[in-house]
Formats: structure tokens, C-alpha cells, sequence
């Protein structure tokens, strides 16, 4: 719910600011899209040079030690919570709104990408969540082992997400300057 807010504020600003030149990604949204390319290659290295050095443990967020004690309420605030206000994820967000808005496309068509957008983007949670509620306490000890791994070696799936994001943002960006 919160990236499908953000995603579209972000739409309606693009089409309000003409996001899309004539067929063509308008110079303001390719400045944007360099811009937020920029910003996570300095993300990736922040969390490349945050990863934990060998044999140190990591220590678990607490809000991630918090959520096995979470009310339904509870779970839904903090889902929105991370979702829509984390820097991370609406920097994301903002990126592919901007390029959603840019490919001038009718409202209803731009409504789906935003929907298959948000729906991509939340599989990472929707699984773990599928399996819980599918499969109840045999979840348990492989959730438990993934959340683990997934604490130890999140810096570097971090890392490497935002330089492949970012990548693209900055080739989008590129080829819109050139084009």
C-alpha cells in the first residue's frame, strides 16, 4: 500500500510536469533519473563499506526482533512504515513512477505498471508471508534460517541491488540525454 501511494504521487507530479517530450523521456526526468542513479551508487558503497568483516555477528535490527510479537495492527503499520517511508524504498519507487510517467502512455496502462511494479516489488515480503500463513508452524525454522542469512549478508544484497538499479537509471538517463 505504501509503494503504490508513493508510486502514485509520483505519477500524478510526472503527468502534471510533463514527463514524457513528445514520444521522448523530457530532460527534467532524465536529470532525475541520473540523479537518483547517482544516489545509489553512494547507497551501494555506504552499505559495501557497512558489511560486517568476517567472523563478526551481525547484530538483528530491533525492529526486526519486534516483529514476531506484532498485533495484525501492528504488522500493517510497520509494512507502511517501511514501505512508503523508508529512503531506500521510495527512492526506488520515485525511479520507476518516473519512468512509468515517461513512456506516455494511456491512464489505465500506466495504472497496471504501477500495480505489476508495486506487486514485483513486494514479492520479497509477500513470500516469507505466503509460506507462513500456507504452510504455519513448518515455516518456522526455514523463515527463521532465512532471516539469518538474510541479517548477516544484507549489506551486500543491498550493495549489489543498488548498483544494478542504479545502472539502469543512469543508461536510461544516458540514452535520453543522446537521443
Amino acid at each position: 500500500m505504501g509503494l503504490t501511494a508513493v508510486g502514485a504521487l509520483v505519477l500524478a507530479f510526472a503527468d502534471g510536469a510533463d514527463a514524457n517530450d513528445d514520444g521522448e523521456i523530457a530532460t527534467w526526468v532524465a536529470v532525475v533519473l541520473l540523479a537518483l542513479g547517482l544516489l545509489l551508487f553512494a547507497a551501494a558503497i555506504k552499505q559495501w563499506r557497512g558489511r560486517p568483516t568476517a567472523g563478526h555477528e551481525t547484530p538483528v535490527p530491533t525492529w526486526m526482533r519486534a516483529i514476531d510479537d506484532f498485533t495484525i495492527a501492528k504488522a500493517c503499520g510497520a509494512g507502511l512504515a517501511l514501505s512508503a517511508l523508508n529512503p531506500k524504498n521510495a527512492l526506488l519507487v520515485v525511479a520507476a513512477a518516473l519512468e512509468i510517467g515517461a513512456l506516455g502512455l494511456p491512464a489505465s496502462e500506466v495504472i497496471a505498471a504501477l500495480l505489476v511494479f508495486v506487486l514485483i516489488a513486494s514479492i520479497g515480503v509477500l513470500t516469507p508471508l505466503v509460506l507462513a500463513v500456507g504452510l504455519g508452524d513448518r515455516s518456522r525454522a526455514p523463515l527463521e534460517a532465512l532471516r539469518g542469512w538474510m541479517a548477516l549478508n544484507n549489506a551486500t544484497i543491498m550493495a549489489v541491488l543498488f548498483v544494478v538499479i542504479g545502472a539502469k537509471l543512469v543508461g536510461d538517463a544516458v540514452t535520453a540525454f543522446f537521443s
